[in-house]
């Protein structure tokens, strides 16, 4: 099943501040409006705030996100993280009837993320599907291993009617980025294997590509 572009949709889910890059960027999920349920892909980070306070977090509701494109929490029927850092899986509990898709290597290493709180993973009505590799979650959606900035990291891939797009996670940061600029120092667990996941995104040829930490979309 091919889905219109518009069917994807980017959520401002506010902003933080990372010491060891000197540097502040935007936090992004993504909602693709599927004709047999909606589904999210990554959720931001939860609060309370002061748990990841040295990150200057800027407060914002991934429920609120959704409400202003017409769509309630209740309605995600599945989540995607693409991995478990604090920021990108912090808000799964808004989703207590969703399964939340993450690779079974990422969540086995879960513990080892400091930064990301515990609770955020262990809410009431988790229900966490384990995968050992690619595979399709919804028609036209799927999960593509691209290890690197995590050893368990995945990105998206989603069949639209322009051609392929893909959602990065933290494979690929920018545009920038996709288009050749290296990355920074600090950016990711294994340089060479990042190097090869960014590689296979761009082997895709995606027609777009979404980033949850650019507010820009690269387009072929």
């Amino acid at each position: 099943m091919a889905l219109p572009p518009e069917a994807i949709v980017r959520l401002d889910l506010g902003r933080i501040w990372l010491p060891h890059l000197t540097m502040e960027i935007p936090v992004h999920g993504f909602l693709i409006k599927h004709p047999a349920g909606a589904g999210l892909v990554d959720t931001g980070y939860g609060t309370p705030l002061e748990l990841i306070k040295d990150y200057r977090p800027v407060n914002a509701s991934v429920a609120e996100a959704l409400r202003q494109h017409d769509v309630h929490a209740s309605d995600i029927c599945w989540v995607i993280n693409s991995h478990l850092h604090f920021d990108h899986c912090g808000q799964n509990a808004v989703f207590p009837q969703a399964p939340v898709y993450v690779q079974r290597r990422e969540y086995e290493r879960r513990h080892k993320y400091k930064d990301t709180p515990a609770a955020w993973l262990q809410y009431a009505g988790a229900r966490f599907e384990l995968l050992d590799g690619e595979r399709e979650i919804a028609s036209g959606v799927r999960v593509v291993t691209t290890p690197g900035h995590t050893a368990g990291h995945q990105s998206i891939q989603i069949d639209t009617t322009e051609g392929p797009a893909v959602m990065t996670g933290d494979a690929c940061w920018t545009v920038g980025m996709f288009d050749g600029e290296p990355p920074r120092a600090g950016m990711m667990e294994d340089a060479s294997t990042f190097a090869r996941s960014l590689d296979k995104m761009r082997r895709i040829k995606p027609a777009a590509v979404h980033f949850c930490h650019d507010n820009r979309t690269w387009h072929r």
